[in-house]
């Protein structure tokens, strides 16, 4: 339930922010365009707060979070009176129109900028696209353990997330592509990889799979370096040294399961059936998890243990794969852009393939989804959460330039017509566009709801 409270809390603050700094970009835009706002509203509904400011404009914050909106002054709505007619929308010049509905979106896109630029001010922790094992295509291919990906068809690939956005799209195309890779020497080759080889059956979130690269993770032993006094493993009469093998009758595989099995079969309190090893000897004990704050809105189950040193092996590898993203004020600029850059491509890329049916609709994610994200990377660290909320403000921005009408996108199609034709849309063409709109924004929110529930019960 506590988990459930944090995430429900890192949606308002991520949902907060973003419709916020979108709506702002409308009402910014209008105001130097010389509109008069009426309402500025963060949510739907129902006033939960609201205020009316010197400018005269009324600022809302309503009851349904998915949205916002900015209330100008408009003839189409209401009769205006003489004198102020020049600071309605619809009196403005096309040109004006069009850049107070772009707005929104172009906020969305400065925003992501903003929160990838503090990200890498602020520096974030990422781990290098390690090659852990090859087969298939990747091992025909040539490329080995141990090689670092360092490129994609000439772009650098310096994470994980690169990597996967240089694949998915040549994949979904099947084009073949070139991947640059460096051995633990530094010595850099190409090798072509044949996605065109790949099968009707391929999934795109199935990339690495399909093409046969399994990345490098670090898998500690499940040694323990050091016991906190007091703590329910000391209390249960576990020693440094000892290696725990199982945890309520599963076997323990490394020092990463021990956390997941802890949290998934303990229970304040309770006593939870712990496996050591000791001098070659198999021994039984009781643990009884204590319950540790985690967060605002969470806890956790913790034992008080603490890992052993890492094999020499495994240190070498975590000394190459660990890689901390930072920069300083100035190159952090076009940092940041780059990685919009290729965000937004990606997002195009994929947007464009899910339309024509070569990528699953089962990508688009809905508030639950967004929910979980938020609150996993609140708890990553403040520069995870900063490329979470980059890269949905970008998705944001996207999504509303979609030319559906109700949308951002769909206003500008209407301006479109009317700069080619010369005058307006039609009100009759615009109201039915209207229920064409809210018929396709309810489906797809429907559609990323099913994708959200068959993610939680999957």
């Amino acid at each position: 339930m506590i988990d459930i409270f944090g995430s429900i809390w890192w949606l308002l603050v991520t949902l907060g922010l973003l419709i916020t700094f979108h709506e702002f970009g409308h009402f910014w835009v209008a105001r130097r365009m010389g509109v008069r706002v009426l309402r500025f509203s963060i949510g739907f509904g129902k006033p939960l707060w609201s205020r009316r400011g010197r400018d005269g404009t009324e600022y809302v914050v309503a009851a349904f979070p998915l949205g916002g909106y900015v209330k100008m002054l408009d003839e189409r709505e209401y009769e205006v009176p003489e004198e102020e007619r020049d600071e309605a929308f619809n009196n403005k010049p096309l040109g004006a129109r069009i850049a107070i509905v772009a707005a929104g979106p172009a906020f969305n896109l400065v925003f992501a900028v903003l929160a990838f630029w503090l990200m890498f001010l602020v520096g974030i922790p990422e781990v290098r696209p390690l090659v852990g094992s090859t087969s298939g295509m990747a091992a025909e291919a040539g490329i080995e353990r141990g090689d670092a990906i360092s490129a994609i068809d000439g772009r650098d690939t310096r994470t994980w997330t690169h990597t996967l956005l240089g694949l998915i799209t040549p994949a979904l195309d099947r084009e073949d592509v070139i991947v640059t890779v460096e051995d633990a020497d530094g010595i850099r080759s190409d090798h072509v990889l044949p996605l065109s080889r790949l099968g009707d059956s391929f999934s795109e979130d199935q990339v690495l799979e399909a093409v046969g690269i399994e990345p490098w993770r670090l898998v500690m032993p499940a040694t323990v370096g050091a016991v906190n006094a007091g703590s329910p493993a000391d209390l249960a009469g576990i020693r440094a040294g000892d290696t725990i093998t199982h945890i309520a009758a599963e076997p323990v595989q490394g020092w990463q399961w021990i956390g997941p099995l802890v949290q998934e079969h303990g229970a304040a309190g309770q006593p939870l059936a712990v496996t050591i090893e000791r001098d070659g000897y198999g021994m039984e004990t009781e643990v009884r998890p204590a319950r540790q704050k985690d967060g605002w809105f969470s806890s956790k189950l913790i034992v008080g243990v603490s890992n052993a040193d890492l094999p020499a092996e495994e240190m070498v590898m975590w000394e190459r794969a660990a890689i901390m993203l930072q920069f300083g004020p100035l190159e952090a600029v076009p940092t940041a852009i780059k990685e919009t850059w290729r965000l937004t491509g990606s997002t195009l890329a994929l947007l464009g393939r899910m339309v024509t049916g070569s990528a699953s609709v089962k990508n688009l994610s809905g508030p639950i989804s967004i929910a979980q994200f938020a609150s996993q990377s609140a708890a990553a660290g403040f520069s995870q959460f900063l490329f979470f909320l980059g890269a949905i403000s970008l998705s944001l921005g996207i999504l509303n330039l979609l030319p559906i009408p109700v949308l951002d996108g769909g206003h500008l199609l209407y301006y479109l017509i009317e700069w080619v034709k010369g005058s307006p849309v039609s009100e009759q063409a615009q109201v039915a566009g209207q229920y064409f709109g809210l018929i396709a924004l309810a489906g797809l929110m429907s559609l990323a709801f099913i994708n959200d529930i068959l993610r939680l019960v999957g």
